[in-house]
């Protein structure tokens, strides 16, 4: 269904970008993989995904806070790859303090990372995508891009951003047959969240299994995390052909998290 397609996908060493490269790469899409991490480890995947998949897949280091390296990530793409077809801005951080105590530092990084590096990367892409009028932008928010918590001003902003940016990219590239869409997810077991986890568990004294239950799931129906696998096959399906009339979508997969 996507086979000979291309792809970058930011943020892609772990966690859920990791597991939309390797879906991506499963359908036949040449996948360009960026993130930090050990430089061997990050090597040792990208090189395994190519001997499985048969797919070329490559590796930029590109600073997502920095402009000029996203557009050499972009150009380097289409260098190894002959065009970008698919694009998924999945790369973030996060910190959490009460507003008054909030670094101006860490809102700029998270804004930065979050929100702007989306745009810079849309930017040098779609005119290739127009050129050859076909395009899927997907954009990984939050279920914090569709409701607020708490001590993450940065992050529920930029995340907000990024919906708001998907839906305006959408409206203005829809007449090249260029999609752009939003994924929400709600907890999903990553690296980092089980990082957050093992933190709260420190910071209220009470058990990891305790703040899965009492804390992070409390308001979810579903009490159980997204799991990567479910996010990466939504994006497969977004990039699809199938998907091409939906456009402008943000799309919650958070267990009803965002209906509490």
């Amino acid at each position: 269904m996507l086979k000979q397609k291309s792809s970058i996908v930011t943020g892609s060493t772990s966690g859920i970008g990791l597991g939309i490269a390797h879906a991506f790469a499963a359908e036949g899409v040449d996948v360009m993989l960026n993130g930090f991490g050990n430089a061997d480890e990050i090597e040792a995947t990208r090189a395994e995904m190519e001997r499985r998949y048969g797919v070329k897949v490559r590796y930029s280091a590109a600073d997502m806070s920095q402009p000029e390296q996203i557009r050499a990530m972009a150009n380097l793409a289409h260098a190894e790859f002959g065009k970008v077809d698919i694009v998924v801005n999945n790369a973030g951080i996060q910190f959490v303090a009460p507003i008054e105590e909030f670094p101006e530092a860490k809102w700029d990084a998270i804004v930065a990372i979050n929100l702007s590096s989306a745009f810079h990367l849309i930017k040098a892409v779609v005119p290739g995508m127009k050129a050859r009028r076909f395009g899927r932008i997907i954009n990984v928010a939050s279920a914090h891009g569709l409701t607020a918590s708490p001590y993450k001003a940065a992050y529920v902003t930029a995340k907000h951003g990024l919906i708001g940016l998907s839906k305006t990219v959408a409206i203005e590239v829809a007449e090249f047959g260029i999609t752009s869409n939003t994924i929400c997810p709600g907890y999903v077991k990553t690296p980092l969240v089980e990082k957050q986890i093992a933190d709260q568990a420190r910071a209220h004294g009470i058990s990891e299994a305790d703040v899965v239950r009492d804390v992070m799931l409390v308001h979810q129906a579903r009490k159980d995390f997204v799991g990567v696998d479910e996010l990466a096959a939504l994006a497969v399906f977004l990039a699809s052909d199938a998907a091409a009339s939906m456009t402008a979508a943000a799309l919650a997969m958070d267990g009803g998290w965002t209906q509490h």
